[in-house]
């Protein structure tokens, strides 16, 4: 195979010299007879030196060559890397030492770019391989960016680079489980060729001794996690490891292991539902283990749970959630990310998690990146968590470093101020910004990115009145409409919404209005939607009471719709000497009073504090005519006997009349 590849190369004595192997790919290939000549006196002089020359003993009897295609996402050309192996595999008898290995592995945790990690290791004294792989997987995580690689052409004409490809071919048969499964990860993560030498050589070595059985659990899933990247689930090899694992007792796993097992399932291994049984034995065991785990084992699993849908594993989602409180100051961005998807994933919250973000937040609002910071937020506003020392940081630190934020993250940081209903310290700084924003920003808004953040503002009195007629205009509906799969009822209601709001609340617009054909008659929508249905629960004890107190159930009627689009949980009829109408008459109604029973589900979970959405529609049923009245659940769940309940609702309704006897 060798031959056959290197038939396609011409080398002349300067270009091995220099190593330019980018040049050199364009080039033909000197007849086989003459190649060692050619190639041994530089390549003998490099990995004589260095760090490898405590490593191997140099014979020149082979040739070898490998390549590194090019990739759909790399832009690496093919690449040569020729040399000479030598057929004795000795290790320095220094290289045993625990410590040698345990300092070279901490500098190699601090080494920041690639040129320091090839430094460090041509500087070492001695090396072995377990240390060249783990420095061949710190690269290979530096170099990647997103789908390709950062500096192919510098990391592949580097000396020490091309010396640890040659000695992983060529001495793979002589390599630790641990190193040899490491090195063919870093690889594949490094987009080498599939088909060089290098990497078949690395596949058929691992192939044999996965057929002998004598793998650790940590050597099968980094394996595994490489056969995924390079064939896919389907990958024969890959079935062969799970089978193996299987074969295991879970009981008899580390922690670290049953973290990795995950991880691999998370990769791609255990989608649609495969290997579930092995999931419910390690959900089970994991249970357990939850408060022995690291943090990034923590991390690690959750991330897995969500990624494969373990609804029904919630206890070991709560437990972990719980554990992961004391990592909360330490987390970096992308480890909070995780643990808040899961959370909102799996529709938890957690009072001592929320205190811990409400002492860490505040001193990283200003450093964090935008992405963590909109996570916070999201998972704020999905759980309805008022937190006025989290919300104050981000609006704080909103006005200062929003200008490099994406237009979604814009959104996702303002969105839950409109739907908790709160309105920071700085309000007047925070919207001019958003203003500003808007401004020199509106046409990279997605339109119902846009709509969504513009509807959050009316929600807490922050009226868009400069943008409202670009979002009424025919050009921007036809861009909304074509976003989806046309207009869904919630985006109706949010457009009808913000037209009530520009009419009723904002006396100095003068815009366009929204046509008729986008306007909805209710508010109420299945799922999601603008206005809540009432509790049954609630609503039913204030009925009672209330029939007690009217002396009839006719004299109110239930879930009244009026026409504008709002639905009243309850309506009382007025005539012009404020008596009680019937709820069935329509004539001489000189005014109506709205009931609002709120339940838990209108307001923050921990606070008296109404969402947006129950405030907004009180303002306007007030600015429609209507008396409304609210009945909360935390002040009608205190009253203990029928006869209280009457007294409140008589004092709510009538607070300036009074009944001889009840």
């Amino acid at each position: 195979m060798a031959l056959n590849l290197l038939r396609a190369f011409h080398f002349n004595s300067t270009e091995l010299q220099t190593y330019n192997f980018l040049q050199i790919v364009k080039r033909q290939f000197f007849p086989r007879k003459s190649l060692n000549k050619i190639l041994y006196p530089q390549c003998s002089q490099i990995l004589s030196t260095g760090p490898l020359k405590a490593w191997y003993q140099w014979v020149p009897q082979k040739g070898y060559h490998n390549v590194v295609r090019d990739q759909p996402c790399c832009t690496l050309g093919t690449v040569c890397l020729h040399g000479d192996t030598g057929e004795n595999f000795k290790l320095d008898g220094k290289q045993h030492a625990p410590c040698n290995e345990q300092n070279f592995l901490k500098h190699l945790n601090n080494c920041k770019t690639i040129k320091h990690i090839l430094k460090l290791l041509n500087s070492s004294a001695s090396i072995i391989d377990t240390m060249a792989a783990a420095a061949l997987l710190k690269i290979s995580q530096i170099e990647r960016d997103g789908n390709g690689l950062k500096t192919p052409a510098v990391l592949l004409q580097d000396e020490v680079f091309k010396a640890l490809c040659f000695q992983f071919e060529h001495e793979s048969l002589r390599l630790s489980n641990a190193a040899l499964v490491t090195a063919l990860y870093a690889y594949v993560q490094l987009y080498v060729d599939p088909q060089s030498t290098l990497m078949v050589r690395l596949l058929s070595e691992c192939q044999l001794r996965l057929n002998k059985g004598h793998m650790f659990i940590k050597d099968l899933c980094l394996l595994g996690k490489a056969l995924l990247d390079l064939e896919g689930p389907g990958c024969r090899m890959l079935k062969q490891i799970m089978e193996e694992i299987q074969g295991r007792k879970v009981d008899d796993w580390t922690s670290e292991e049953i973290a990795m097992v995950y991880n691999l399932l998370a990769a791609g291994v255990g989608e649609r539902g495969n290997y579930q049984q092995l999931l419910n034995k390690m959900n089970t065991h994991t249970l357990h283990l939850a408060s022995r785990l690291g943090r990034k084992a923590k991390n690690d699993i959750l991330h897995a749970m969500v990624v494969l849908k373990q609804t029904q594993a919630i206890p070991l989602v709560i437990n972990l959630c719980k554990h992961s409180v004391r990592h909360v100051p330490h987390f970096s961005d992308q480890e909070l990310i995780v643990v808040l998807n899961a959370l909102m994933y799996f529709g938890h919250s957690d009072r001592f998690f929320t205190d811990a973000l409400e002492r860490n937040i505040p001193k990283k609002a200003f450093v964090m990146q935008p992405e963590p910071i909109s996570k916070v937020m999201q998972y704020c506003s999905q759980r309805r968590i008022l937190s006025p020392p989290i919300f104050d940081a981000v609006a704080e630190s909103f006005v200062y470093n929003s200008d490099n934020f994406t237009t979604k993250e814009i959104a996702l940081q303002i969105m839950p101020f409109g739907k908790l209903n709160y309105l920071p310290p700085n309000a007047g700084q925070l919207f001019r910004k958003i203003e500003n924003l808007l401004r020199g920003r509106f046409s990279q808004f997605q339109p119902r990115t846009l709509l969504n953040l513009l509807h959050s503002c009316i929600l807490i009195e922050r009226f868009p009145v400069n943008f409202v007629a670009k979002i009424f205009s025919p050009y921007f509906l036809q861009q909304l409409e074509a976003e989806g799969t046309g207009f869904d009822k919630f985006v109706l209601a949010q457009l009808t919404q913000l037209f009530m709001a520009m009419k009723l609340e904002c006396q100095t617009y003068e815009g366009p209005n929204l046509p008729p054909k986008y306007r909805v008659k209710s508010f109420l929508t299945p799922g999601h939607s603008v206005e809540s249905l009432v509790d049954e629960h609630l609503y039913n004890k204030v009925k009672n009471a209330l029939t007690d107190l009217l002396g009839a159930r006719s004299y109110f009627a239930s879930r009244v719709l009026t026409p504008y689009g709002y639905t009243l949980d309850a309506e009382v009829k007025l005539d012009e000497g404020g008596y009680v109408l019937p709820a069935s008459q329509r004539e001489e109604v000189f005014r109506r009073i709205a009931l609002c029973i709120d339940d838990q589900r209108r307001f923050s979970v921990n606070s008296h504090n109404l969402l947006g959405k129950e405030i907004i529609k009180q303002r306007q049923l007030r600015l429609l005519g209507y008396n409304v009245v609210q009945i909360p659940f935390h002040e009608f769940d205190r009253l203990k006997n029928s006869e209280e309940m009457v007294k409140y609702l008589h004092k709510k309704i009538f607070p300036y009349s009074y009944r001889l006897a009840w």
